[in-house]
């Protein structure tokens, strides 16, 4: 069987073994394993868990939660606490708790999830053989992690990895979105979305019942200065956060149904795969069947289905 092995940089060579590859493979390796910035392991020990140790990735999801824990502090103290246990108090409570919750677990599986990593090294001789490829089949390798590049798959200079299905990284998350954690970070925009919508929401209800009681000390649970400046903080985040989520997961979602990642469509590739139809690329990222589970961060959809070309993905 006659393979070829083709450098995706003019300036590589195509052997998949020697002294200079075999060097640049054990510097990957222990930079993969170790996190510069604050001495933890980047895998944590669990197969699909993993965690990208850049200092700007880890100060954008700390204010993340900051943003989200400020909004919730926000809205129960400032929107509801104020009016009493009514039933008008509970049921915002429990609904944006929920999309609260949420947001944070989609958040964390967005980010501890191993996004679509090739495995580091493989492209070697003896690996390629054991592939099962067709004679005169094209193999690519990756001249920066020394890894076979799957079709789809683009290298992350942060992540320092070739991901399947690179759609692109994302700071807010402190990865990439790739195949395999796609819906959580699509998850993630819809929860901050809705949270941020209801608070609007909420916002302007209170606004009208203060009116409507003169602004009396039963609509107040601060001073009023700081209850002003509080909700007046609570909705500029609450409109900025839910325009840039709502474009993001509108992007995402139409990312998903045209089946182009975002790093495809800016570069304008001619498609060189067989595109799924809207309903199979959805199945694709969410779960095989259509149910509540697809709007839960705890459950993971199974990203080998509907896969027709094993080799791309098995790398």
């Amino acid at each position: 069987m006659s393979l070829r092995l083709e450098p995706l940089h003019p300036d590589s060579t195509g052997s998949i073994d020697g002294d200079a590859a075999n060097e640049k493979l054990k510097t990957l390796a222990v930079t993969n394993r170790c996190c510069k910035c604050c001495g933890l392991p980047a895998k944590l020990g669990i197969q699909d868990k993993w965690f990208v140790p850049d200092p700007c990735g880890i100060v954008c999801a700390v204010f993340t939660y900051l943003l989200i824990g400020y909004g919730s502090f926000a809205v129960m103290t400032c929107l509801l606490y104020p009016r009493g246990l009514d039933f008008y108090t509970l049921s915002n409570g429990v609904v944006f708790s929920i999309f609260s919750f949420n947001s944070v677990v989609s958040h964390v599986r967005a980010m501890m999830t191993d996004p679509g990593a090739v495995p580091l090294g493989n492209a070697t001789r003896e690996h390629i053989n054991n592939m099962g490829l067709t004679v005169g089949q094209v193999v690519y390798r990756c001249p920066k992690c020394i890894s076979i590049k799957p079709e789809r798959a683009h290298h992350c200079s942060i992540c320092r990895r070739c991901i399947k299905k690179m759609d692109h990284h994302c700071p807010w998350v402190n990865n990439c979105v790739g195949e395999s954690n796609q819906k959580y970070f699509v998850l993630f925009t819809l929860y901050i979305m809705l949270m941020s919508l209801h608070a609007i929401i909420m916002v302007l209800f209170h606004c009208f019942w203060c009116v409507r009681s003169q602004w009396g000390p039963e609509c107040l649970y601060f001073s009023s200065p700081a209850t002003v400046v509080l909700i007046m903080i609570l909705t500029f985040e609450a409109l900025l956060f839910s325009l840039f989520t709502a474009i993001m997961f509108g992007t995402q979602i139409h990312s998903i149904c045209t089946d182009e990642t975002g790093i495809e469509q800016l570069k304008r590739e001619k498609p060189t795969w067989v595109k799924k139809t809207r309903c199979a690329s959805m199945k694709s990222v969410f779960g095989q069947r259509m149910s509540l589970a697809w709007l839960s961060p705890f459950a993971s959809p199974d990203i080998k289905w509907g896969k027709e070309e094993p080799y791309m993905y098995s790398v």
